[in-house]
């Protein structure tokens, strides 16, 4: 999908938040921007929303189900102040969406 609008993407997963943080302060100097889906973590994960605040490029949150329409405490999320666009609810699109949201800012 990124080869399609060349654009390099790097993909990763994991279930331990750890982990996950420790990919955001990798990505720090080192991308143009970051797409992320932290799932349940985006309701509670103070330790995330503050990784990603440090970083000075674009931020994408992506939800693949619409949050908005699921139970109230699923509705919040404490990454979305830090994240330049919320794509939600547009299953797997919602990553090319997102790639193409990049794509949008290397031709501003």
């Amino acid at each position: 999908m990124a080869h399609e609008l060349n654009l390099a993407a790097r993909c990763r997963q994991t279930n331990s938040e750890g982990e996950y943080i420790d990919w955001i302060h990798q990505a720090y100097d080192q991308v143009d921007g970051v797409i992320v889906n932290p799932g349940a973590w985006s309701h509670y994960s103070y330790a995330i929303r503050d990784a990603l605040e440090l970083l000075e490029v674009p931020v994408v949150e992506v939800h693949l189900s619409d949050i908005a329409g699921r139970e109230e405490w699923r509705r919040h999320s404490v990454v979305s102040d830090v994240a330049a666009l919320r794509v939600i609810g547009k299953g797997p699109d919602g990553y090319r969406e997102a790639l193409e949201f990049f794509v949008g800012k290397e031709d501003a």
